[in-house]
């Protein structure tokens, strides 16, 4: 594969040296981030990221967050920054939030969709983290899949979308998270989370005093539309408190379709009987939960089911993010 880099093991820093010259000239590379893969370049280049939404056929309309190395970098590209925004990234950068701040003129307007806002986030991630900083720019970063299909947490369930579109591609493997980052903006002096993740509204209100979970998000706001993912196949999320019901419910739908596969937990496993059932994780985990959750969908979509049919989370901590997803993934086909 030609411009390949595997970190998977090890790596030299200047082969990400010289890859991160390349994107600040320009150049277009797939790499991973702790949450998802992702697709990179100068983030002050008007034409570098004109490329970006070529390939990935991504509406001009949806705008681009940026990563960051450090605060001084931050400074120069933003503006107005309170107290409050600047207590939320001291706690939570570098890591898996991304935060909306006011925009300086350096930043073009492509990448913002011409909106006084942009999308912040200093990644966790090791190999982002080291681009980031080696390239000496901001780097406009969306997740690496075609608008609207699934994001990417390894190489393999994306790199066919993209044919020789890249210019470099960085393997790391499995990324650490497995689901986007929490978009946060600070509106009133209160923080009112437009898309949620790993980072949750609980840590969030700790920090703030306050948080507001978007129910209905603006779509004049940077980074804060969350169109449908899309699957090839039909796909049903369902949840009950009650387990028992959850599953009788999973069962009933199943009869009703001639190849279904049912998406649960690792405990509930043996209780679809004779049915095509994969487990995701532990529902005493759900950090492997979000972990996996991409990976395990790209999977069954390639099985060519007639239906998925999910099992649900509770909406609490990091369920209220990976309900979130599947959501998405269902289009709204939700039972409970």
């Amino acid at each position: 594969m030609k411009n390949y880099l595997d970190v998977r093991n090890s790596y030299q820093e200047i082969e990400l040296k010289q890859i991160a010259q390349e994107m600040r000239n320009g150049k277009i590379c797939l790499f991973p981030t702790e949450t998802v893969y992702g697709i990179g370049t100068n983030g002050l280049d008007k034409k570098a990221v004109e490329k970006i939404y070529k390939i990935k056929k991504r509406p001009r309309s949806n705008p681009i967050n940026l990563l960051v190395s450090d605060m001084t970098m931050i400074k120069e590209i933003t503006d107005n920054i309170s107290s409050l925004e600047y207590k939320l990234m001291e706690t939570f950068f570098p890591g898996p939030l991304t935060i909306i701040l006011k925009k300086k003129n350096i930043i073009p307007n492509i990448v913002t969709a011409n909106s006084d806002f942009v999308g912040i986030r200093m990644p966790g991630g090791e190999i982002a983290q080291n681009l980031v900083k080696l390239s000496g720019v901001p780097i406009a970063t969306p997740s690496a899949n075609i608008s609207g299909k699934l994001s990417g947490t390894n190489l393999k369930d994306i790199i066919e979308d993209f044919d020789n579109e890249l210019d470099y591609i960085i393997d790391g493997g499995k990324t650490v998270i497995g689901i986007e980052s929490t978009i946060v903006k600070v509106i009133n002096n209160i923080p009112h989370i437009l898309r949620p993740g790993t980072i949750t509204p609980k840590q969030i209100k700790s920090i703030a005093g306050n948080v507001i979970l978007e129910e209905n998000i603006s779509q004049t706001l940077p980074s804060s539309k969350m169109e449908h993912y899309q699957l090839n196949v039909d796909s049903i999320l369902v949840y009950d408190d009650d387990t028992n019901k959850m599953i009788d419910k999973i069962l009933n739908l199943s009869n009703h379709y001639n190849h279904p596969i049912i998406l649960c937990c690792k405990e509930h496993l043996n209780l679809y009987k004779d049915k095509h059932s994969i487990s995701i994780a532990s529902k005493e985990n759900l950090e492997d939960y979000s972990k996996n959750l991409f990976s395990c969908l790209h999977k069954i979509s390639s099985l060519c089911p007639d239906v998925i049919l999910i099992e649900g989370v509770k909406k609490e901590g990091l369920g209220i993010a990976i309900m979130n997803r599947l959501e998405n993934v269902c289009k709204n086909k939700y039972i409970f």
